[in-house]
Order: structure tokens, then sequence, then C-alpha cells
């Protein structure tokens, strides 16, 4: 069970108090106080865990301060869309994110040369564009492939991003020290950007790293479902983070492996979209590059990336994980599925069309349901 104080009451203000006084007093049932973001306001929610059916709703939402409360019968408690809770949504550095905003985050899978990323800051700031991927460790299958430059590159990265005005760069990590380290290089250079942590497919149910995540409140996190676990598997390992403290979480569709999705590099699931907006109060990440994993063509002109990001913007995604190379024939990482700058415009105006079109058909839903 859950319950939702009113939107003045504090964590630690005495009514919050009161309920935990009174709903401990049944066997078997604990209390943990949350601090929620919701899409519109920040709220104090009490999770009541353990043998919660014997525990009457009634007299809870009779206590003062007490808005709702709200009865758990899914398996996700701290993501789970239950009836009447309210979807997540946070702002950090000045950019919001919720069920309801749409972002494009162009940029380098790896970052390589100190060139490369001031030519994609520059572009995306000309396109108006203030968020953007940059991996500064990167996983590889295999040892001897090209791993990131790690902290190295962190001072020149958040440098180029202050000058060029990005607000938001979503960012892999791999081990738990590398938070401090974003952390430490951010500060070094005067806070010029925004990082946002992802949580790359390989660390899909490293849950020890999930819970250290959860457990910092300066980043939000991307967390990208595993290659080859099923979609569940997926909400817990964002539960794990999520119960951990931090409920700024997007999750990331990225395509799954499997050789069904041939001759895409993954089976893309973007069909998902509508489905963990329906589980879950997270926004919903996609990203194009990593499912379809190549740049050919339909035979209409447009390249499969196009299409697939079409598909998961119509179905509802808020955000659009996309590489993009000033070379990719000389990339260190995914060179072959890295649009060129020159495809930005189409790729931005493209989506931002899709986008229109879903609010569209969210409008005309309800132009019929009043009718």
């Amino acid at each position: 069970m859950i319950v939702v104080m009113k939107a003045d009451i504090l964590p630690e203000s005495p009514e919050v108090q009161q309920v935990i006084k009174m709903v401990e007093r049944y066997p078997n049932v604990h209390a943990e106080v949350r601090k929620i973001q919701g899409a519109t306001r920040v709220l104090t929610e009490i999770y009541l865990l353990g043998s919660t059916a014997q525990i009457p709703q009634e007299p809870i939402e009779e206590f003062p301060g007490v808005e709702k409360t709200i009865r758990i019968r899914e398996r996700y408690r701290a993501i789970g869309r239950h009836d009447g809770a309210e979807a997540f949504g946070f702002v950090h550095n000045g950019v919001r994110f919720s069920q309801d905003t749409f972002h494009i985050f162009p940029g380098l899978c790896a970052v390589d040369t100190r060139e490369n990323v001031d030519t994609i800051f520059r572009a995306l700031a000309a396109a108006g564009i203030r968020t953007t991927r940059a991996g500064a460790y990167k996983p590889r299958t295999s040892p001897y492939d090209f791993q990131g430059h790690g902290k190295a590159c962190l001072p020149f990265l958040f440098e180029r991003a202050g000058k060029h005005g990005m607000q938001v760069i979503a960012m892999e990590i791999t081990h738990e020290a590398q938070i401090d380290e974003i952390r430490d290089a951010l500060r070094a250079a005067g806070d010029p950007t925004g990082v946002m942590i992802q949580i790359g497919t390989r660390n899909a149910q490293n849950f020890e790293l999930l819970k250290v995540v959860g457990s910092q409140q300066d980043f939000p996190v991307l967390f990208k479902r595993g290659m080859g676990i099923t979609l569940d598997e997926s909400l817990n390992a964002c539960e794990y983070i999520a119960s951990s403290g931090n409920n700024r979480i997007i999750l990331c569709l990225r395509g799954m492996k499997t050789n069904f999705g041939d001759p895409h590099r993954n089976f893309v699931d973007f069909s998902h979209v509508p489905v963990v907006r329906r589980l879950t109060r997270l926004p919903v990440c996609i990203d194009p590059s990593h499912s379809v994993g190549k740049k050919d063509a339909a035979p209409d002109g447009l390249l499969d990336i196009h299409h697939v990001t079409a598909q998961g913007i119509i179905a509802g995604a808020n955000m659009v994980l996309v590489d993009f190379h000033p070379k990719p024939e000389e990339a260190l990482c995914d060179g072959p599925q890295a649009l060129l700058l020159d495809e930005l415009e189409l790729f931005v105006r493209d989506a931002e069309l899709v986008r229109r079109a879903y609010l569209e058909r969210l409008a005309l839903r309800e132009q019929l349901a009043r009718a």
C-alpha cells in the first residue's frame, strides 16, 4: 500500500510520523518514507510493506495531511503505475523529463577526439539541441576493442559542453567509482553541464551497481533494457534503483539479442513503449542506433533507423538516443550505425513531425471521447 501525503507535507512532518505510528501497530508491516518527484509536483509517499491486506484504507485517509491511499496489486512497488499513482517526472540542469516530454539525444557513442566532440556539439547547438550522448566508458564484447578514454576525457568533454550550451549528457558507467570521477570532473569544471548516468545493457542485472546508482541523488539514471532478458526482468532491475532511493529513472528500449531480428543488429522492441508507460511511472527512451546497427535504406529512401525511430515516437516515446559522428569511418566504436552531421536536420525534423502526429492522435481521441 502507498500513502500519498498532501503537497505541503514533508517527510519529516509530524503528520507522516502519525501515520507510521498507526500502521506499524499491525503485525508484519513496515513503513518506508520516500520523497517522490512526480510529473507535476514533489510528493511524500509512505510505502507500507508486508501484510498490508489487513490495513483498511479509510481510517488512514482521514488522517490530517493524507491525500489518498493506493492499494498495490502489481509487482513493481516503487515504479509501478498503480491506480491513482502519479507518473514520475524530474528536472535536471534545467531540462524536464516525464511521460509528457520529448527530447532527442544525438551524439557520439564513444568520445574519441577533442575535434569530434567540438564538431558534434557545435552542430547540435546550431540545430537548437541541448541534450546529447557521449560515451567516456565503453564496455565491449572483446577485451581488445576500444574501451573509452575514461576519466581522462571528462575535463575537455565537460568544457566543450559548457561552451556550446549542452545541458544534459547521457553517459554510460561500468563501475561505481566512475560516479565519483564524473562528479569530481564536473565540479572541477564549474558544473558547466548535467550528466545522466546510463546503465548499459551488459549491466542490466548488475544488482550491486543498480543499488549504488539508486542510492545517489546527483544524477538521474538512463537504464537500458538487458539485451537478452525479459521486459519484466528489466523492470525489476529498475525497481532495484528506485527502491534504493532514486526514482529519477528513464527506461531505454534498445533491441533484444536474437536472430529473429536479422538483418538488424537486434530485434527492435519499440512496440513495448506503450507497455512500459502503462505498467510503470517511468518516461521511456528508444535507441534506434543500437537496435538497427547499420545504415541501410528502405526503397522509399529513408533509412531503417528513421523508420524504427518513427515507430517508437508514434507509440509515445519520450526520448531518442541516437549515434552521430563527423567521420563514422574513423569512429572507434559502432561507426557503421552512426549518422552523419549533414543528416542531422532530416533526422530531427522527421522525429519532430512524428511527435506532432502522436500528439494529434491524443487530441483526436480526446475530441471523439467528448463527442
